[in-house]
């Protein structure tokens, strides 16, 4: 295999894995009744980690574009888990906040994912985990200056 094809066999592969982890993901969830998709999850995780922020972080955040954020969003304030609220510093801007059953989903969901990590990481070594991280950062610095 030249150095071409070998790298259009890393780039099948990475997104072949990207399929199969929101797979996982998607069975996991189903699995214990919750109701949620790949998406919403993404939008969620953020959240949980920083909220108050606008749609656009998030869009940027989650690599969704301002249309589909913008319809996530709207899912997850119907479900009740979100809530936008004005933005003092910006009238036009509205920020995305958390639900008090926002913040509970993700005493739900956590447990389940640190579970699905912890098997990844049983069937690999540390070295193996961090090696997979270190390329996976260089290839995204590579895309980056391309």
């Amino acid at each position: 295999m030249d150095k071409s094809e070998l790298s259009r066999e890393l780039f099948l592969n990475i997104i072949s894995t990207r399929m199969a982890f929101r797979q996982t993901i998607q069975r996991v969830l189903k699995r214990n009744k919750i109701e949620i998709t790949f998406e919403m999850l993404q939008v969620m995780h953020r959240l949980w980690l920083t909220e108050g922020v606008s749609q656009q972080f998030l869009a940027e955040k989650t690599a969704k574009d301002k249309a589909c954020l913008t319809n996530l969003v709207n899912n997850l304030e119907k479900k009740g888990w979100v809530m936008r609220k004005e933005n003092p510093a910006d009238k036009r801007n509205r920020l995305v906040f958390l639900t008090e059953e926002g913040r509970e989903l993700s005493d739900q969901i956590r447990p389940l994912l640190d579970g699905l990590y912890a098997q990844v990481t049983n069937k690999m070594s540390e070295r193996q985990v961090q090696a997979g991280i270190n390329h996976l950062l260089k290839l995204s610095k590579i895309l980056d200056e391309i």
